[in-house]
């Protein structure tokens, strides 16, 4: 037996995948059957941002956040003391760790960055209203991110308050929850 028997077929091994790499892989191959169980199926080459947001309202089944609707009496609590019916959905952060990995699966695996459907700003926008509509329906203000560090003897950041402009349309699709795509 010598050595360099055995350090050569360990050289010859690929690495282990990082687990980021791994979940890149599965969430692919899961979107890619979910493009072919589609009726009838479409090819990678024809999916379109509708798609994409098809297949973010369909994983919503399997979520396990607790998302209270606006008539729920435990709606905008961060914390109710009891259980109700609501619907369990995915989270905001879930969803949009998945499309940044859907993302960089498309562009790997030849797609043009330029077609990328998971780069539309119509997914920007859905994130974006379900982040909010999570938000609200747990009771949790959300503000946009500062970038300057707070100064010695200036207010805290918890302290500053956040602007409070909402358009009547995108409350109104909060209530039709699951947000609804362009028809």
């Amino acid at each position: 037996m010598s050595g360099g028997e055995g350090s050569s077929r360990s050289q010859e091994q690929a690495p282990t995948p990082s687990r980021y790499e791994s979940q890149k892989r599965r969430d692919w191959n899961t979107f890619g059957q979910y493009l072919r169980n589609q009726r009838p199926p479409v090819p990678l080459s024809q999916c379109k941002c509708s798609h994409v947001l098809d297949f973010l309202r369909y994983l919503d089944q399997f979520g396990k956040t607790k998302v209270h609707i606006q008539g729920c009496i435990f709606y905008g609590q961060p914390e109710p003391p009891a259980p109700c019916t609501c619907p369990l959905r995915q989270a905001w952060g879930s969803l949009d760790a998945l499309i940044g990995r859907l993302r960089a699966a498309y562009e790997e695996n030849g797609g043009a960055p330029e077609t990328n459907p998971f780069a539309g700003g119509l997914i920007r926008v859905y994130l974006k209203e379900v982040k909010e509509c999570q938000a609200k329906a747990r009771g949790i203000p959300h503000r946009k991110k500062k970038k300057k560090v707070p100064l010695p003897g200036s207010p805290a950041l918890s302290d500053v308050r956040a602007p409070q402009k909402r358009s009547e349309v995108f409350w109104d699709r909060c209530e039709a929850w699951p947000l609804k795509g362009p028809s």
